[in-house]
């Protein structure tokens, strides 16, 4: 008996060293931490649970048979954070470099599995150089195992992805079906092709780190939602994602203590510039509305003209979409209208409320938007807005122009409350190229042609550049005073705590993707 207890206390070991201390060493060289460190940073105190940390592979081809590591590259199981129940796995670079094999997958889709089951979150920590080639084909229905559970999974429970290191090839597929990736800066990358095969078939010359690093796909691509310094900053960001989200989609986020006072914001009734033409930061409007330091940024870097992140107001979760006039004037562009939708989705999924701000004069023009499907992308804004049956409330603070009004949840399309402030300008386009069109042929007959097109804009300004004539078609519920937005706020996502939706019978829709 003494030498099975031996036995096991040997193979656990041996399990712990990973692909030895050489390697474990080189990884700390490289800036990053093991498996196992990560998971025991990520997750409370002496809360973590390991599964299968005995399992090997089963490959005899090519010499496998005699490097053996117990866990096979993959540290997988349960533990809690904050007190919440998660499940986690790690890939561990140190093992055959992280590469995955068909019991590595296993080890992944039995801890997906369960987490459905039990409704708790999935977290990967990616650090891996592909399928493990020795296996073949093996590898590969590994591969489309997770790939049918992240599917499987999606809108069902949390998925949280990090990239750690590297993710090449097939491996890039899990994270992007995942609800966020976040990436570590300069010792992360993700690309289907690497460098190698690039210059192969399309002879450019390019870096891991230019080609799919976490600069690249925070700025270019949309591909990672949060960027992260290092490791450690990393698994703090997934622990500060991970409040503002529930369980599982029949839950809600936990409402946070909060004691009502006042909540009157004057800073708010001179964020407005008096040039209609003016931009203003709306990073400011949202700090002037919600729970002081809450606002948790997603894709920051990633199409600019529209801001997307998770917010407090009065201790409750919410999800914030707002044009942002700093770019593009807050025109809807390809890249904005995805991203704005993306987020919608997944807020709806998981019950979680929606505050669009509005300032936007409408969808960017130019051969390159409409070439490259500003319908159809745009499409997607519109659809997962009319789509969503969570709480949804709108501010409309100064432009909200043409169809760009109809997309951003305006009471056409299912908003439960739209509010508007005294700046708000409700109209089919601008008061200057309306008056062009409108009073073409008076501006051309006049003697100052000038003169009269400033006198036709002020007489359409006067007359659309408002929000109270939608006000008084009750598209508007009312209009404020911005001081009172977030007293507003607050008593509206209150009231529609209790909301319903009863929706016609259907498999699914069929989203313009």
């Amino acid at each position: 008996m003494e030498s099975k207890i031996e036995k096991l206390a040997n193979s656990v070991a041996l399990a712990h060293l990973g692909g030895g201390e050489k390697r474990i060493e080189k990884q700390h060289a490289n800036k990053k931490l093991t498996a196992r460190e990560r998971v025991n940073y990520l997750l409370d105190e002496g809360s973590f649970e390991e599964i299968g940390i005995l399992v090997t592979h089963r490959t005899t081809d090519f010499g496998m048979e005699n490097e053996i590591y117990f866990g096979d590259g993959v540290v997988t199981g349960y533990g809690t954070i904050n007190d919440r129940l998660v499940y986690v796995f790690a890939q561990d670079f140190t093992v055959f470099g992280g590469a995955l094999s068909e019991t590595h997958a296993e080890k992944i889709c039995k801890i997906m599995d369960q987490a459905v089951k039990v409704g708790a979150p999935i977290i990967g920590l990616n650090d891996s150089g592909g399928a493990r080639i020795q296996e073949g084909v093996r590898s590969l229905g590994g591969y489309a195992d997770i790939f049918f559970r992240n599917v499987q999974a999606s809108g069902v429970v949390p998925q949280l992805s990090a990239i750690m290191g590297p993710c090449a090839g097939g491996a890039v597929y899990s994270p992007a079906m995942t609800d966020f990736t976040l990436m570590v800066e300069n010792t992360s990358y993700m690309f289907v092709t690497g460098p190698n095969v690039v210059k192969t078939v399309t002879n450019e010359e390019v870096t891991a780190e230019e080609l799919g690093g976490a600069s690249t796909h925070s700025t270019k691509s949309g591909v990672t939602h949060i960027t992260s310094a290092n490791d450690i900053q990393c698994l703090e960001d997934i622990k500060t994602l991970l409040s503002y989200i529930p369980q599982n989609n029949r839950e809600t986020t936990k409402k946070l203590p909060f004691e009502l006072e006042d909540e009157l914001r004057e800073s708010l009734e001179n964020i407005i510039p008096k040039n209609p033409n003016q931009p203003y930061d709306m990073h400011h409007v949202i700090q002037g509305i919600i729970d002081k330091d809450s606002f948790f940024e997603i894709h920051k870097d990633f199409a600019p003209n529209i801001i997307v992140g998770f917010a407090r107001i009065a201790g409750r979760s919410i999800g914030i979409v707002a044009n942002q006039p700093m770019n593009l004037a807050g025109c809807l562009d390809v890249h904005s209208s995805i991203k704005g939708a993306r987020f919608t989705r997944f807020c709806d999924c998981f019950n979680i409320p929606l505050l669009v701000l509005v300032d936007v004069p409408g969808f960017l023009p130019g051969t390159d938007q409409e070439w490259n499907g500003i319908i159809i992308n745009g499409a997607k804004l519109l659809y997962a807005l009319s789509d969503a049956t969570v709480p949804r409330v709108t501010v409309i603070t100064r432009k909200a122009y043409g169809g760009a009004y109809d997309v951003m949840n305006s009471k056409h399309i299912g908003a439960d409350m739209n509010f508007a402030w005294p700046t708000a300008e409700i109209a089919v386009m601008g008061a200057k190229g309306a008056a062009e069109i409108i009073f073409k042929n008076d501006i051309k007959s006049a003697d100052n042609p000038d003169a009269k097109l400033k006198e036709k804009e002020t007489e359409y300004a006067d007359k659309f550049a408002d929000p109270f004539g939608a006000a008084k078609r009750g598209f508007i519920d009312e209009v404020i005073y911005p001081k009172f937005t977030r007293r507003k706020l607050i008593k509206a996502f209150q009231m529609l705590e209790g909301k319903e939706v009863n929706r016609p019978h259907r498999k699914h829709g069929n989203i313009p993707l």
